[in-house]
């Protein structure tokens, strides 16, 4: 009789363990440019979900942006999104699970989507102008302490598209810039933001314009920084 209530007591254990296991939603609808390497992205985060004890599901449903939903997920990923993704009902939805405590992560394009509604724009923290052709860039690290850049050299080279931005929001924490003078196109001058993260509105907001490429789903670098920035927008720190 002890040995079945060790056994019960242990399975209990092992299902609330199972059970208190955090999500993510991956969320890659686009209504303007499709990125290709969404197709490599997905996988890369599931992965990262399994060696990091995090579910992840993934939709291009913009229905799924119920808060009933999305309470469930202690993050949403917008991967590479792209133009008018959500309708207003859906909107306020998204808003309302923010406010009570979301996280949001913004990977590349996810600044060139909903130029028209300005909460999402202050959200991820910038909108899309425009970008060089892709090439080899210098990244200077500027915040070597956080989670998402911690494991970053401080001048970081590397290969992507690399984008221009219309409008950056304010107060935003910078961990990232781009050295205008390693590249040819930039059109922002010596403050060039790459990656940020913020507290916004009740919630956790992280964006990196890195991404584009189908080989960042599979450079250890790319996706160390990533998986910082899911990790802050789920609540960790370190």
């Amino acid at each position: 009789m002890k040995y079945k209530l060790l056994l019960l007591s242990i399975l209990c254990v092992i299902g609330l363990s199972a059970a208190a296991k955090p999500k993510v939603l991956i969320f890659c609808k686009t209504a303007g440019f499709h990125h290709n390497s969404i197709a490599a992205g997905i996988p890369a985060i599931i992965k990262l979900g399994q060696e990091n004890n995090f579910d992840a599901d993934t939709t291009t449903d913009s229905k799924k942006f119920t808060y009933d939903n999305l309470k469930q997920y202690a993050a949403v990923i917008f991967l590479n999104t792209t133009g008018d993704v959500l309708n207003d009902a859906q909107q306020a939805e998204f808003e309302k699970y923010i406010k009570s405590g979301g996280g949001f992560v913004g990977v590349h394009s996810a600044t060139d989507t909903e130029y028209d509604w300005q909460w999402y724009g202050n959200l991820v923290g910038a909108y899309f102008k425009s970008h060089p052709a892709q090439q080899n860039a210098v990244f200077h690290v500027v915040d070597r302490t956080f989670i998402a850049t911690k494991h970053l050299p401080a001048e970081w080279k590397r290969f992507d598209e690399l984008y221009n931005f219309k409008w950056v929001a304010p107060n935003l924490h910078i961990l990232i810039t781009i050295d205008e003078k390693s590249y040819t196109g930039g059109t922002m001058g010596d403050n060039h933001p790459m990656s940020w993260y913020h507290e916004y509105d009740g919630g956790r907001a992280f964006y990196t314009a890195l991404g584009h490429t189908d080989e960042s789903y599979s450079d250890p670098l790319y996706l160390q920084h990533l998986l910082g920035g899911i990790k802050y927008a789920m609540g960790e720190k370190k």
